[in-house]
């Protein structure tokens, strides 16, 4: 029998925590503080906290939170920011808008994260930060990048927006001085729309962050830098304030579907691969496969949504053809995105879900 698989089921996870979710919204509506205001600064405040940092900003996006970060870094055209070609283009974007040059790193052939032998090569005297990606929700190997980053004396921002509640080597991400997170409502840490944010330890970066999220203000009317609106809005803090509480427990829920998946689909396929340094968060559950559109086609056929990330690499997509970079400069990316396959993935997928997946896999295969 045919069953109807979403991809993710936000209204699952919402109805979870209903009452809370409309109590905290129906505070900020009450209180009309609609930009910023108590909810945003509470949630600041927890998430610094649950993150281990002195400081969290927030932001209307992800993709803010990375551009504000290059601005306060004062990148400049003659500098480079190295990172992956295997991400989503607002890692990339969030370079070039603030004049810098992105430099890909081609990615591990079992994580799908920046290869970490392969950047010593990249870094020249133009190069100023490097940013890996936690993809999926696995975080990177930091060590070997903080060892490169001080001995070269240039600065680490991980980008960490499929990574909320990931650990390396037991402390959670981000775990150098600057992490920029997106809470796109799929994220394992979702608003009801969209929000990002910018955590650290450094005091400088901080001030300067809240300065150009509000206009460049140090105080009313008073303009410091050119900046910009980029502030959260109050109902998306209320919602992450909430959500913030329930993390852990979807993060652990996740990671028990995703073993069960492991199990399930073992042999079929090339199933994701966890780092013995990584606690895995799932913010997508990505396997390995031939003939990929094919099962994507079969799968939607019987009611399984799925999805690919990201399947042209940022190298190859027209907006960064003036790098010159051809088919062949990043191999084990360009040869990884023609396999990559997202199932569904989500705290409250049913095992019973799974199995049909899984089964409609395997028997995609004999």
């Amino acid at each position: 029998m045919k069953m109807k698989v979403p991809f993710v089921d936000l209204k699952a996870q919402y109805l979870g925590i209903k009452p809370e979710i409309d109590a905290a919204i129906k505070e900020v509506i009450d209180n009309t503080s609609f930009i910023l205001g108590k909810a945003v600064s509470d949630f600041e405040k927890n998430f610094a906290e649950y993150c281990g940092k002195k400081h969290c900003i927030a932001l209307n996006s992800g993709t803010d939170a990375l551009y504000l970060v290059m601005l306060a870094l004062d990148m400049k055209k003659s500098d480079e920011v190295i990172t992956t070609p295997n991400t989503f283009i607002a890692t990339a974007a969030a370079i070039s808008h603030s004049g810098a040059k992105p430099v890909f790193v081609d990615c591990d052939r079992r994580t799908y994260t920046m290869d970490v032998n392969k950047i010593k090569d990249k870094i020249t005297k133009k190069t100023k930060a490097i940013i890996p990606v936690h993809l999926y929700g696995q975080p990177c190997d930091m060590q070997p990048i903080l060892e490169l980053a001080e001995k070269h004396k240039i600065k680490v921002v991980e980008d960490c927006a499929q990574s909320h509640g990931a650990e390396y080597k037991g402390k959670m991400v981000p775990v150098s001085d600057i992490g920029c997170f997106s809470f796109y409502p799929s994220k394992p840490l979702g608003a009801f729309g969209e929000g990002g944010a910018v955590v650290t330890n450094n005091d400088e970066i901080a001030e300067k962050i809240r300065m150009l999220r509000d206009q460049g203000q140090s105080q009313k009317y008073h303009h410091k830098y050119i900046g910009f609106n980029t502030r959260m809005h109050g109902i998306q803090g209320a919602v992450l304030g909430v959500k913030l509480k329930h993390l852990d427990k979807w993060n652990s829920m996740r990671r028990k579907n995703a073993k069960l998946y492991n199990e399930l689909l073992e042999g079929a396929c090339v199933t994701p691969y966890e780092a013995a340094y990584a606690k895995h968060v799932y913010h997508l559950y990505v396997i390995r496969v031939k003939n990929r559109d094919k099962l994507q086609t079969h799968l939607n056929e019987i009611g399984i949504a799925t999805g690919i990330h990201y399947p042209i690499p940022i190298h190859l997509q027209e907006a960064y053809k003036h790098l010159g970079l051809k088919e062949g400069s990043f191999p084990e990316t360009e040869e990884y995105v023609k396999e990559a396959l997202s199932l569904p993935m989500y705290a409250e997928l049913s095992h019973e879900h799974m199995e049909y997946v899984a089964n409609s896999i395997k028997e995609f295969y004999k």
